[in-house]
């Protein structure tokens, strides 16, 4: 016979545990004269009994049906099931925290997180101190963040020495800056890069020019090409984010972002970079859209991996109204544009085969040259010319 406090400490439960197994009359112990509880052995076998059952997932009201009566079969596999589910839970969960701490790829996960909160997702990745474009290369590209550092390290080799990151051409920037309806006063370039369209603007224009971006290497080098230039005394250079630009309202009476509104979201950008336009102001972005209503199959898969946002020319002059801009005009780059882009760096991954036969970035940049190469008439880069019209 046992005392409750003995009967406690040969099963490892606790009194108070013990007692409320007494209430659900799983266990009965007899009350002596003195008031002490005592308890058989075969409380104490039905009490190990009962921490087997739980073990199995069972509930203690669940333990008890099984105690008193034939086990229903039906409550076991109810449990069974729930438990399965529990497993697989807890599993996705190892997997991910496996994958954070770098045991495993965390492709599926960026693929399926960037699905339900594509903002949410490229703050976090920043946070993990991640710049902008890397974070959304990684988030868009669904690298593995452990392998990140070695990506990142290798795209910017094979881009070294490159000074256009886009297509683009001067002739094509010259153009869009004629179709401003005014003489700029003050203008803003995003994502200025090392400055090509930057220096067509300050030797075609009047106006100050504010160039921002949140790389301090394409800065310096955008400073050295309008030293040669002699137009160092007409841009002013800023590296800061284009999430969070630190301008006054109204500032800038042209803003120009060629092939950089897509870092952060093409109608965001739109959005937010319209209070730092004076009324009036004209925003001049290009962005990569369909040129056709059906792309074929392997075309489409490898954009809606690296521009999920991509659409027509006509949902962007649609979503530019909805943000209030008047449309002025509309031009799609030309084959020349493209040429100006892939050709120097194709010849850059030409020339870097031998030495990055294992890299990740090279082959991912020449799956990209070869969608250019056999795809251009799908798809195509179109300049925006956009009027501030909505107070």
């Amino acid at each position: 016979m046992y005392r409750i406090s003995e009967l406690a400490e040969q099963v490892g439960l606790s009194r108070t545990t013990l007692l409320y197994y007494e209430k659900l009359g799983l266990i009965e112990g007899q009350r002596l004269d003195n008031g002490y509880r005592i308890y058989s052995d075969r409380d104490e076998q039905r009490v190990r009994l009962i921490q087997q059952l739980q073990a199995g997932g069972l509930t203690l009201k669940e333990c008890k049906a099984c105690l008193n009566a034939k086990v229903e079969r039906q409550i076991l596999l109810n449990r069974l099931q729930q438990l399965d589910e529990e497993i697989a839970k807890k599993q996705q969960s190892r997997q991910l925290l496996a994958a954070l701490l770098g045991e495993s790829g965390l492709k599926e996960w960026h693929e399926s997180i960037d699905k339900i909160a594509p903002n949410a997702h490229l703050d976090w990745l920043i946070k993990q101190g991640f710049n902008e474009k890397e974070a959304l290369r990684l988030k868009w590209l669904s690298k593995d963040m452990n392998e990140h550092e070695q990506y990142m390290t290798d795209f910017n080799h094979i881009f070294d020495g490159l000074d256009r990151l886009g297509p683009g051409t001067e002739a094509e920037t010259l153009k869009a800056l004629r179709k401003v309806p005014f003489s700029p006063q003050t203008l803003m370039e995003v994502g200025c890069g090392k400055g090509i369209a930057t220096t067509v603007l300050a030797k075609n224009s009047f106006a100050m020019i504010t160039a921002v971006d949140n790389d301090e290497p394409a800065l310096e080098r955008l400073t050295e090409r309008l030293a040669d230039a002699g137009l160092a005394d007409r841009v002013t250079t800023q590296c800061a984010s284009m999430t969070d630009l630190p301008f006054e309202a109204a500032s800038f009476d042209v803003i120009w972002a060629e092939g950089s509104a897509y870092i952060m979201g093409v109608t965001n950008a739109m959005e937010q970079w319209r209070s730092l336009l004076t009324d009036g102001g004209v925003l001049v972005i290009s962005d990569l859209v369909w040129q056709t209503k059906n792309p074929s199959a392997d075309v489409q898969a490898f954009w809606q991996k690296e521009y999920p946002d991509m659409t027509t020319t006509a949902k962007r002059i649609e979503q530019a109204q909805a943000a209030g801009y008047q449309v002025l005009d509309t031009f799609t780059l030309s084959e020349a544009a493209w040429k100006a882009y892939f050709m120097p760096l194709q010849t850059r991954v030409d020339a870097l085969k031998s030495e990055m036969q294992d890299s990740t970035a090279l082959r991912d940049i020449e799956v990209e040259l070869n969608i250019y190469r056999q795809s251009l008439d799908e798809f195509g880069y179109q300049m925006f010319i956009l009027k501030n019209s909505r107070c």
